[in-house]
């Protein structure tokens, strides 16, 4: 790095920082956020709500937690989905975009519709994808999102109808998009086999995407299925999550669905957005090799005191995924995949990894208390189980955000939609400027 830019850098940050004292005496709703922890109401929306605590007498007291699509319990479309023994992830999006459950016949029309659209030009696999494959997933998600506008022939109306096409080709084209992405990098940056198989007909999404990742396109039923299942959990997670929000903040400009898309994978590329499972993975493996008997809970109970007293691991203090910026007393989704977890780990001969998780489960919220000296309720969140799902599965932590935004574009097309519909305004939140006002001087007088 030059000198300049090193000088320079250390001037930006005299310059630019600001006394932490005054967004207090301001009372500026930093990151959005209440002086209670919970969100400023930003908007209003029919699509989902996600419910973990509530207000009495102005303190928030802690409750079981309850994510709705469109007003229906995830709980109960989970039960609907596997008391028909079918994979479920087709139907939270027609769900989540449409408003409604689909009909047996709405929901075949719906499929071949979505189906027929998952493969991508072979042009742009050729340039963007394999000639300039990236480090990065998401960084090559993004960039061909923005490049299939100039393969659309309407790619700024931003009418209903088209919007609602466009959100569909994305929900079917990001598995293919993804797969063709971490094969790229796998062959470029690991020295991997390259191979490109393309969308299979008669496949659905979570079978596709198994089927376009692996060298042999083989999945057992079970994987297909816990993978739908992540999918069905990860599709919406309401308006005010960061990727979520960046769909209403830029969609409010009336641009285009594949700008407003690209923006929301920005943020969740972001490591404070759609990296805690990721995080969970790191912490685990560390754990492992600093635990001799994962059975011992006594020795479990010790490392875990370290790492939250910031004397372990990253020196953080934090357990990786416990706890939630909503949820307090559970997150349904983690309920709901922790008991699927448990069938593919029994199968995969992983249940003594199953079982530790379990045990950090129910140690960790009476260390943190005592450790930390706080009443507050943690519990796991989704990514405290996703990450050890994705790893059974054979993925690469190099997969997990993009596997994230797979599900997510889902929530994003609907913000997005819900947004253009109801919006009407451009957001435009307000900055306070508390710069010292400064003389102009010539440049012949300044030192």
């Amino acid at each position: 790095m030059s000198d300049f830019i090193t000088r320079a850098s250390q001037e930006v940050l005299e310059r630019n920082k600001i006394d932490r004292d005054l967004y207090v005496k301001l009372d500026v709703k930093r990151g959005l956020r209440n002086a209670d922890g919970s969100g400023v109401l930003a908007g209003l929306t029919k699509i989902s709500s996600v419910i973990g605590s509530r207000k009495e007498d102005g303190k928030i007291i802690p409750v079981e937690g309850e994510l709705r699509y469109r007003g229906i319990n995830i709980m109960d479309i989970v039960q609907g989905i596997q008391q028909r023994n079918q994979h479920g992830f087709s139907e939270a999006t027609y769900l989540l975009l449409f408003g409604k459950l689909p009909t047996e016949s709405e929901l075949n029309e719906f499929e071949e519709y979505l189906y027929s659209r998952m493969e991508i030009p072979n042009r742009l696999v050729a340039t963007n994808i394999l000639q300039f494959t990236s480090p990065s997933v998401m960084n090559s998600l993004q960039r061909v999102v923005l490049a299939l506008y100039t393969l659309d022939e309407k790619p700024d109306d931003t009418s209903i109808p088209n919007v609602i096409r466009q959100c569909l080709d994305l929900v079917a084209k990001f598995p293919t998009i993804i797969a063709y992405s971490y094969r790229a990098l796998r062959n470029k940056f690991h020295d991997e086999a390259l191979f490109i198989n393309p969308p299979k007909d008669g496949y659905d999404i979570p079978e596709n995407f198994l089927h376009m990742l692996r060298p042999a396109s083989d999945f057992t039923p079970l994987e297909a299925e816990i993978l739908d299942l992540a999918l069905v959990l990860h599709a919406e997670h309401g308006g005010g999550n960061n990727s979520s929000f960046t769909s209403h903040v830029v969609s409010s400009s009336q641009t285009d669905t594949y700008s407003a898309i690209a923006a929301a994978i920005g943020s969740l590329k972001g490591p404070l957005h759609g990296a805690a499972n990721s995080s969970v993975m790191h912490m685990m493996a560390n754990i492992k090799e600093n635990v001799k008997d994962w059975a011992d809970k006594d020795e479990l109970s010790r490392y875990l005191e370290k790492i939250l007293s910031k004397k372990a691991y990253d020196g953080k203090g934090l357990v990786y995924g416990m706890g939630h910026a909503v949820y307090t007393k559970s997150d349904p989704r983690a309920i709901v995949l922790k008991q699927k977890a448990r069938d593919l780990a029994d199968a995969k001969g992983r249940l003594d990894e199953y079982n530790l998780y379990l045990d950090i489960e129910k140690l960790t919220p009476g260390i943190f208390q005592r450790v930390k000296n706080s009443d507050k309720v943690i519990s796991p969140n989704v990514d405290f189980f996703s990450g050890f799902v994705y790893d059974m599965l054979g993925f690469s932590i190099d997969i997990y955000t993009p596997l994230f935004a797979m599900a997510r574009v889902v929530g994003w097309s609907a913000h997005r939609i819900d947004e253009l519909i109801n919006g009407g305004r451009i957001i435009r939140p307000a900055y306070k400027s508390v710069a010292e006002p400064q003389e102009y001087i010539p440049i012949d007088d300044r030192s």
